[in-house]
């Protein structure tokens, strides 16, 4: 039986059963899914590791177990930094015309995407820009104003309000 045909069969057989013992563990389905999913991805970069074990699901599990409790483990040190920061991380804007503009960027071609992403968004230089993107800043020049140009089109479509900015950008220029 071939490597692939062994993860194969052990996903079939026991995926259900090692997330409902990882939902024991870890109080989160999300997080058993995952961890499992994680545990199945290192048994495939290891070809040969599982058919050499005599209980294959067995270090499945304890692979799974291990990543969940690394996991948590970071997540507290997290908890524990983020609670020592003054001010409480900004949560992102909800409002109608963030959102609009939003699901506008995803309508994008990525370059444009990117590009005023990094810059209207992330405030980065249009030359870091460039740098981040691998092209010329005659390239980000050129998306950035094609992209505004897009998203004028596309908020206007969308009936959003005559003098919207959000961020840096001002898709009424």
């Amino acid at each position: 039986m071939s490597d692939a045909d062994l993860i194969a069969e052990l996903y079939a057989g026991c995926f259900r059963r090692l997330v409902v013992q990882l939902y024991a563990v870890t109080g989160d389905l999300c997080e058993a899914q995952e961890a499992v999913q994680e545990a199945f991805t290192r048994a495939l970069a290891a070809p040969g590791r599982l058919a050499r074990l005599d209980n294959p699901e067995a270090w499945l599990r304890r692979v799974a177990v291990n990543i969940a409790r690394s996991r948590h483990r970071r997540r507290r040190v997290l908890d524990g930094l983020l609670r020592r920061i003054d001010q409480p991380p900004t949560v992102a804007d909800r409002s109608p015309e963030h959102l609009a503009l939003l699901a506008a960027l995803r309508e994008l071609p990525p370059g444009q995407r990117h590009a005023l992403a990094l810059h209207y968004l992330v405030d980065l230089p249009i030359d870091e820009v460039a740098a981040t993107l691998g092209v010329s800043p005659g390239t980000v020049k050129s998306r950035l104003s094609r992209g505004r140009q897009a998203l004028k089109a596309l908020l206007t479509d969308s009936a959003i309000s005559e003098s919207m900015t959000i961020g840096r950008i001002d898709v009424h220029t």
